[in-house]
């Protein structure tokens, strides 16, 4: 199985939240700071920082979990939404691949900015696009 030394996701014992779900391929349990209650992180029990690294089985199953865990939150919490997320390369704070899964309430605080400064999203940006996903 592919590991990091001292990665704290490679060894399940590090985590020091509740389960709620875990089989051969990966592991989901409560984050230990939730943007709301029912916050899960669905980890891949191998080691991989970003979502470009990852077999597509692999993906495809964290898919397939992250959907089941989602119906449980909209089942749990009756929440107005969920966010479903993944942070990569420099933005990824633990250095493993993680997915977050959380209900999301109206007037609950998590929001997304953008930034200063209007940004293209034109046919050059596009075209960029495409040629890479082509390669």
């Amino acid at each position: 199985m592919r590991t990091k030394e001292g990665c704290i996701f490679c060894d399940k014992n590090n985590i020091s939240t509740e389960f709620v779900y875990e089989d051969d391929l990966v592991m989901a349990f409560l984050d230990f700071d939730p943007i709301n209650e029912g916050h899960v992180l669905l980890v891949p029990k191998e080691h991989y920082l970003d979502v470009d690294e990852m077999p597509d089985e692999l993906l495809s199953h964290l898919m397939i979990v992250s959907k089941k865990i989602a119906k449980a939150i909209k089942e749990t919490y009756s929440p107005d939404g969920y966010s479903i997320m993944q942070n990569g390369g420099v933005f990824n704070d633990i250095g493993h691949y993680h997915l977050h899964i959380f209900p999301r309430f109206k007037g609950d605080g998590f929001g997304w900015t953008s930034g200063e400064g209007k940004k293209s999203c034109g046919k050059e940006v596009a075209a960029k696009l495409r040629a890479a996903i082509e390669r």
